[in-house]
């Protein structure tokens, strides 16, 4: 939210009364560029004077300044946020001119609308080298259908909780073919189909948040003010993580079809996502460090990943004799792994492994992860090699499952009272009937 600047001289109609009459204004810097100025004029032969006018001084460069008239000041009429302003809507109103210009200068036609700022933030990040699928994603499917039209300078925080709310009501989204009519999952009124469904608004809210204020801090708007007081649902990212045992993960990658296999190994090797896995080329493989090199992550930052014997001798196998700059891993065809392509195969693999409930191709990432931290591997170092910035995450996803100091403690020191197995065998509900 904008500050609102202070001033003793300017801050009330006792205050101004206090000011000499002259021509010239009395200015106050409101931000870089932005002069807030007020003008008292004089009165007319022992006459007292009539009101005073706010004025806003933009600099335009080059030692210069452009100077416009916003308002009249609440001198002896109250304030009513629309001709008459206080102190405080002056400074709100300067602000608003100064974004105005702002945008006529970059071209931006008419006021900022949401579906505006979006684009504007998708543009950012494309431009900063991050990704953006789901962040477009997003935009296109929950906020600009709903939210993109409106001027996001009038923008208020009740629309934007009753939207997300809607969110968090709307059942799951299912893939459908193009030109059909959006199909979505039947509504599971559970509490665990509840959470999921909050944190996937959470998420949303996020994307859009994100766009907002990237829009404020560029300073195409005035104030934050409205989604700042929009909080997300709470407690709701307590994620019970899916991983695979050991022998699970064996029949997965014995069960899979041998044109998805290196793919399906080379996930549980590293925990890399599958958009960095369908980017590898044989290059990236580094046989003497025994690292794996993902240039092109989540997050845009370049990372090695660190692979063990076995996974050494897994890639060794993928790249001997080829060329650098091949694809490392690509389909029968020759051609990239793309959004969706390991679907089917991932669901046959299912089905001939009897992995119950299926996994997703995600779950191969979260099993490396699990079973690096069940086996002791620092939070810190797993978060590297996932390429997380820091161990929010990996606490947040497989701290439970780290060997912990506490859970050493209490298995050592907490009582035990001498309890021995019953021998007893219960009664089935039949031998109860005297079946």
């Amino acid at each position: 939210m904008a500050r609102t600047v202070v001033d003793s001289n300017l801050r009330d109609r006792t205050a101004r009364a206090r000011l000499s009459a002259r021509a010239k204004p009395y200015y106050r810097l409101i931000e870089p560029g932005l002069h807030l100025g007020y003008r008292k004029p004089r009165g007319r032969r022992g006459k007292p004077g009539v009101a005073g006018k706010w004025l806003a001084r933009f600099y335009v460069g080059k030692q210069a300044y452009e100077i416009e008239t916003i308002g009249i000041a609440d001198d002896y009429s109250d304030a009513d946020g629309v001709v008459v302003l206080d102190f405080k809507q002056a400074q709100d109103r300067a602000r608003e001119k100064h974004v105005q210009r702002a945008h006529a200068a970059a071209g931006v036609a008419g006021p900022l609308t949401v579906a505006g700022a979006v684009e504007m933030y998708l543009e950012h990040l494309a431009n900063d080298g991050k990704t953006v699928d789901t962040a477009r994603h997003h935009a296109n499917a929950f906020i600009i259908p709903v939210l993109g039209d409106v001027e996001v300078a009038t923008l208020t925080a009740k629309q934007i909780r009753r939207w997300h709310y809607d969110l968090a009501k709307m059942p799951a989204r299912v893939r459908t073919k193009k030109g059909a009519p959006q199909q979505h999952r039947q509504l599971d009124g559970s509490e665990e189909a509840i959470r999921r469904r909050r944190s996937t608004a959470n998420r949303i809210y996020t994307t859009l948040r994100a766009a907002l204020n990237y829009a404020w801090r560029e300073k195409k708007v005035t104030s934050d003010a409205e989604w700042r007081r929009v909080e997300p649902f709470r407690s709701v990212d307590g994620v019970r993580v899916r991983y695979l045992t050991v022998a699970e993960a064996q029949r997965f990658i014995n069960a899979s079809d041998p044109e998805f296999r290196p793919l399906a190994m080379a996930a549980l090797q590293t925990g890399a996502r599958y958009g960095e896995l369908s980017k590898l080329k044989v290059g990236d493989f580094d046989e003497d460090a025994g690292t794996l090199a993902v240039y092109k992550g989540k997050k845009s930052k370049p990372r090695h990943v660190i692979l063990t014997d076995e996974g050494q001798d897994v890639f060794r196998q993928l790249t001997v004799g080829r060329n650098p700059e091949e694809l490392l891993l690509h389909r029968a065809d020759g051609s990239a792994w793309g959004e969706n392509h390991q679907d089917r195969f991932v669901a046959a693999a299912n089905a001939r492994a009897k992995i119950e409930p299926p996994i997703g191709i995600h779950i191969l990432r979260h099993t490396w992860a699990s079973h690096a931290v069940m086996n002791g591997v620092p939070l810190m170092v797993v978060a590297k090699n996932l390429g997380h910035v820091d161990t929010k995450m990996v606490e947040r996803h497989y701290g439970h499952l780290a060997p912990s100091f506490v859970a050493d403690a209490i298995r050592a020191g907490a009582p035990r009272f001498g309890f021995e197995p019953s021998n007893v065998t219960p009664l089935t509900p039949l031998q109860k009937r005297g079946g």
